[in-house]
């Protein structure tokens, strides 16, 4: 999950405060009925999403108008804050008003779809070819596709050229040089490295590329391999390149100590650019995040939403939905949507024509090329596990726990012991 001050982890926090009483209280809604149902006439559909950036939510609705009148409706476009969508839609679900059309934060669709609220998306033909495998787990369940995305993101690190040209530092490929890279980068006013260790999802979603690239795994969070991921991450601030206020910064505050020079590197995303390209005296670039050995390959976690099509009482509505959730996601628009907001297509094809003309690009769609998703292991119980993560990751930086004893407690919160 997990961009407004672009929201976290393209969206990564798993926003899921509803009650499993309320979850229990969705499922079996089928027959549901949709805003303004009650009738199969579909001239409009309703729209529900969490874009409420002002530009954001207006460069959607220009999307969404326009797929909308190749399905032959008027689009009712409503965004919510980020945290208020899944408590939304499991209280529209077990009253029977959930919109026509729905956007989820990739790790939400499963225990969404799970409730039976949403409809497979090969009944009514959408096209899901050319998707990487990665991305099409990201909107399956049990087997059955509920959710296509038009784009996704990943992570990566951000270094500032003349910093590291200054100090005579090659870009970090492997833990150990991210190590030796953020000593010599660090000196008065300015640390070497910086990433979110905030107590939240986001935290976990930056966590995910040292874990995974390291052997770790979420279904075990108390291992050798764990533990070595977490102890860099220690190292480096008690080595003092890396501020121990990583513990309250989010996403958007690292960019903001990047871009204000007080750290020389950064894990972030590719919805930074924008804001990284407006100051026109910052040198920066982009590398895969370091690996633990040299000749590893990276596996980042896949950040983005997916639209589904909730289920209604009106089959008439639910087939123009799928209408406009195709059209979304056909090569073109979701090009234009890619460019729009500094994300990786989600057909291989298209990427690979987009990282052309936008190099920045290229480290982010050839690291989605082997991104996991975060539900693809543990499904439903994602949350638990990523709340076992930011737990360890807080306790060990500030100095609590060792890296061992606060994956243990992890693995304990994960698996409800």
């Amino acid at each position: 999950m997990f961009p407004a001050a672009r929201r976290p982890g393209r969206r990564i926090a798993a926003r899921l405060t509803g009650t499993m009483a309320l979850i229990l209280a969705v499922t079996g809604c089928a027959g549901g009925t949709g805003a303004g149902s009650g009738t199969d006439k579909a001239d409009s559909l309703t729209v529900l999403d969490y874009y409420t950036d002002a530009s954001e939510h207006a460069q959607w609705g220009e999307m969404l108008t326009a797929c909308g009148r190749t399905a032959g409706v008027r689009i009712e476009h409503t965004s919510v804050p980020p945290a208020s969508l899944v408590p939304r839609v499991l209280r529209q679900a077990s009253s029977r008003t959930l919109p026509d059309l729905l956007m989820l934060d990739n790790p939400d669709l499963q225990r969404i779809a799970q409730t039976g609220a949403l409809t497979p998306l090969d009944r009514y033909g959408v096209d899901t070819g050319g998707f990487a495998e990665g991305i099409l787990s990201a909107g399956t369940y049990r087997g059955e596709v509920y959710g296509l995305a038009p784009y996704v993101s990943t992570v990566a690190l951000f270094y500032n050229k003349d910093m590291l040209a200054e100090a005579g530092v090659a870009v970090p490929r492997t833990w150990g040089e991210l190590k030796d890279a953020a000593a010599e980068l660090t000196g008065p006013g300015r640390y070497g490295m910086a990433v979110d260790a905030s107590a939240t999802f986001e935290s976990s979603w930056q966590f995910l590329p040292f874990l995974w690239s390291n052997g770790g795994h979420e279904k075990k969070l108390d291992t050798p391999q764990a533990a070595q991921a977490l102890r860099l991450w220690v190292d480096l601030v008690e080595s003092g390149s890396m501020s121990k206020s990583v513990l309250n910064w989010t996403q958007a505050d690292v960019h903001d100590q990047f871009a204000a020079g007080r750290t020389a590197m950064m894990i972030n995303g590719p919805w930074r650019i924008p804001a990284l390209n407006e100051d026109g005296n910052l040198r920066w670039g982009v590398a895969p995040v370091p690996v633990p050995r040299a000749g590893r390959t990276p596996v980042t976690p896949l950040g983005g939403e997916v639209w589904t099509v909730p289920r209604t009482s009106s089959e008439a509505r639910q087939e123009k939905a799928a209408r406009v959730l195709a059209c979304l996601n056909d090569s073109s628009n979701m090009l234009t949507l890619a460019e729009q907001h500094f994300t990786v297509p989600s057909r291989t094809a298209v990427a690979a024509r987009y990282a052309e003309r936008n190099p920045s690009m290229t480290v982010f769609t050839r690291s989605v090329e082997t991104a996991r998703v975060r539900t693809g292991e543990l499904g439903v119980r994602w949350p638990e596990a990523a709340t076992g993560i930011y737990t360890a990751v807080q306790s060990a930086l500030a100095g609590e726990r060792t890296p061992e004893e606060a994956l243990g407690d992890a693995q304990r919160i994960a698996t409800g012991d």
